[in-house]
């Protein structure tokens, strides 16, 4: 094998890839991915080791953080960036050694395999050969590979929520320190399949923090969203596209755009950003430009400005479609080796004047659609409308809710998603986050006494939102159990934050969670058993079964 991946719903034949990423990363990166997983787990033990107290401040834990997001699946592409991250974490790791020295500190069994792989890459020419010796295929035994998998994934999931709230002013010491604990001993060779599935759950649990973590950074910084009409048309002004999830930088942007005669537009997971107070002040805010993350190869064409990536859903292109790359910019954990990369100033704001110029001498968007989507539906404003939501409920005009929250793709099979929402019930609401929505958000699905049958919580993140707002209607309703309520959940997973959803649903006690169209490569029969054994985890047939049977 040149390469061995299956972290994402669209890895090779459901079981892997050996030669290329289906999300276009090469072989070296994805081997230099898995080094720098490793290196952040040799610098989380011995941070373990000191008791967490290694550094006066918070950077190496935000070095731990950023070294998992950045191999999240189509987040960063651009090889000398993550060597570059490498060699941070040996410098970390070098400092934390010598404290370890210092203080006499013996090092146990389980971490002696961290001890001696910083002589094997010090140069750039054994990074390659040394990261095939810590890939994902070093756990031989299937089951027990399968379940540290689905931990790290989980933690990956983790890290996007955990810096999205650090650039906010938000963090957790006790989720950085939880993140580092589990990162060191995942490889410890004594955990027992029980062991390692308790750590799925607690992984879970701390998954649930890490999203209520950023829901109060975002609400802190921008106000609660709010029930919004979003514009899906153009003006006449030239543009930029800030796709991906992070809200700060939205704000950024809009500050230095605005009177600048340049308009920003929303793209795929960053939609949500028109439903907060805070950026309604902004009239260069014109709306949403197109839909999920998989359709940005023709969307940037027709978009004619520049876009900026906030974090993963980058879409490597090729052949001629490669001729807007120079309007490409990243930040944060993004990356692609053509486009301008835009870090923090040291006061910690980025300067986007590069961008804003460039659009200047842009033509403006071409209109690719027209009209108005609604969203805003987070659990703040629904539970606004509680009363009405259980008067609908009690009176029979909504009999169900189904949540359909979680990520979109290009496979076929997806079409499942817009096919079931276009079969339900007209006395059924779906519940929706992330980019799975846009599957079916643009569907005329109609509305019940005014409550529309799409409510849109928001980013992947949000789906915390959807977990609140069952957990409070079970209260409403005077329920022991949030398994009694009329919601059936049909989630759509992809990459590494879904699989986090997941896991921390399961942790909040959600059972009959029905996830597809696939299942993960990376569970196998005996641990995907486990999961439907105590948690009762389904999959998803066909339209016409699901319809019937949820």
């Amino acid at each position: 094998m040149s390469m061995f991946c299956y972290q994402c719903q669209e890895t090779a034949m459901n079981k892997g890839c050996t030669i290329r990423g289906v999300c276009g990363k090469t072989p070296e990166t994805a081997k230099l991915q898995d080094l720098l997983i490793h290196t952040a787990k040799t610098v989380s033990a011995y941070i373990n080791l000191l008791n967490g107290n290694a550094l006066l401040d918070n950077e190496i834990h935000r070095w731990v953080v950023n070294s998992l997001f950045i191999t999240i699946t189509n987040a960063n592409f651009d090889d000398a960036a993550i060597i570059d991250e490498i060699e941070a974490g040996e410098m970390y790791r070098e400092a934390l050694e010598m404290k370890i020295s210092e203080l006499s500190i013996n090092i146990p069994e389980k971490y002696s395999k961290f001890v001696d792989c910083s002589a094997e890459i010090k140069t750039e020419e054994s990074l390659l050969e040394y990261a095939e010796k810590v890939g994902v295929l070093r756990t031989t035994n299937e089951d027990i590979r399968s379940l540290k998998e689905t931990i790290l994934y989980g933690l990956k999931g983790m890290s996007a929520y955990v810096e999205h709230a650090k650039n906010l002013g938000k963090e957790s010491f006790e989720i950085y320190r939880f993140m580092e604990t589990t990162l060191a001993d995942i490889d410890d060779e004594s955990l027992t399949l029980d062991d390692l599935v308790k750590m799925v759950l607690d992984v879970g649990k701390f998954g649930v923090m890490a999203m209520e973590l950023l829901d109060n950074a975002n609400t802190s910084a921008y106000g609660n969203p709010e029930i919004t009409k979003v514009n899906l048309g153009v003006r006449t002004n030239p543009g930029i596209l800030i796709s991906g999830h992070d809200l700060r930088d939205l704000e950024m942007l809009l500050e230095q755009t605005k009177d600048t005669g340049v308009d920003v537009y929303t793209h795929s997971e960053m939609l949500p950003g028109n439903s907060y107070p805070f950026f309604k002040k902004y009239n260069n805010l014109v709306g949403n430009y197109g839909g999920s993350w998989w359709h940005q190869t023709k969307e940037f064409i027709s978009f004619n400005g520049p876009i900026l990536f906030t974090s993963n859903c980058l879409v490597p292109p090729r052949g001629t479609i490669a001729e807007y790359l120079n309007r490409v910019y990243t930040t944060n954990s993004a990356g692609m080796p053509e486009c301008k990369h835009i870090s923090e100033n040291e006061d910690g704001v980025k300067d986007f004047s590069e961008i804003i110029e460039q659009a200047k001498t842009c033509d403006p968007p071409l209109e690719i659609e027209k009209g108005e989507i609604y969203g805003g539906f987070a659990h703040n404003q629904v539970l606004n409308l509680s009363d009405k939501v259980i008067e609908a409920v009690k009176s029979g005009a909504i009999k169900k809710f189904y949540v359909m929250a979680g990520c979109d793709a290009r496979m076929q099979d997806r079409k499942y998603y817009t096919d079931f929402a276009l079969a339900l019930p007209k006395d059924t609401v779906i519940l929706t986050a992330g980019c799975a929505k846009y599957r079916y958000n643009k569907l005329d699905l109609g509305d019940i006494g005014g409550i529309p049958r799409v409510l849109d919580a928001g980013q992947c993140n949000d789906s915390y939102s959807l977990a609140v707002i069952a957990l409070k209607l079970k209260d409403a309703f005077g329920l022991k159990d949030v398994n009694d309520l009329p919601i059936v959940f049909n989630i759509a997973w992809y990459e590494q934050k879904a699989v986090l959803v997941l896991l921390s649903l399961l942790y909040l006690g959600f059972k009959k969670v029905h996830i597809g169209p696939t299942l993960p490569a990376f569970l196998t029969p005996n641990v995907l058993k486990v999961l439907v054994d105590n948690f009762e985890l389904g999959t998803i047939s066909t339209v016409e079964n699901d319809i019937k049977n949820f």
